[in-house]
């Protein structure tokens, strides 16, 4: 039985550590939860501490990524808005949470953060106020979905959950591609497609 709360953790970490949107964590634990007819709560602790670990382990690893394959002055661009969003302080904490709390990838959220160098211990906490609470709402509603599964396969290429993915593609393109010293500073809207090395 331990092995399949492993599985849990690991389904999380894999669906949180990679770079781009993906599948929200939620849907591996909640397929194993009801699989294997799970401890809810247990499913969600371990299933969220796999999360923030994926999550972790994407801040450390993005920056070199991102040092890789962007030109200097768009890595610049992005260190320089992590630093004004640490300056807002518990505002920017509010952000975190509230942004975890909706039914949106959390992937660009993290992205700027590494990119940022802004470190994964200042956005961690908030993340795991909301993951932890927009989580155990959606594995609570786990019994429901297996009941009506069909209707939950019918609703995976919903207008929803292509909404979800194509807002987490717009959040990650307003990332790389708004020049945010130009929007910041000189309260100017430039576009830089120009960043890859």
């Amino acid at each position: 039985m331990w092995w399949q709360y492993c599985l849990v953790f690991l389904g999380a970490l894999l669906f949180d550590i990679v770079p781009f949107p993906f599948l929200p964590a939620f849907t591996i634990m909640i397929f194993l939860q009801i699989y294997f007819d799970l401890n809810l709560w247990a499913c969600i602790c371990i299933g969220v501490a796999g999360s923030i670990l994926g999550r972790y382990i994407l801040t450390l690893y993005i920056p070199y990524i991102s040092d890789s394959y962007f030109k200097p002055a768009k890595n610049k661009d992005i260190i320089f808005l992590g630093k004004k969003l640490k300056e807002k302080g518990w505002k920017s904490q509010l952000v975190i949470v509230a942004y975890s709390l909706l039914p949106l990838p959390t992937t660009p959220l993290f992205v700027a953060a590494g990119m940022s160098r802004m470190g994964p211990l200042y956005i961690i906490p908030a993340f795991f106020v909301g993951k932890f609470t927009s989580d155990s709402i959606a594995l609570s509603m786990g019994k429901f979905a297996s009941e009506n599964v069909n209707t939950l396969e019918e609703n995976i290429f919903s207008w929803q959950s292509i909404a979800g993915l194509t807002g987490s593609l717009l959040l990650l393109c307003a990332l790389l591609f708004i020049d945010w010293r130009s929007l910041i500073q000189q309260k100017k809207f430039v576009l830089k497609f120009k960043i890859f090395k």
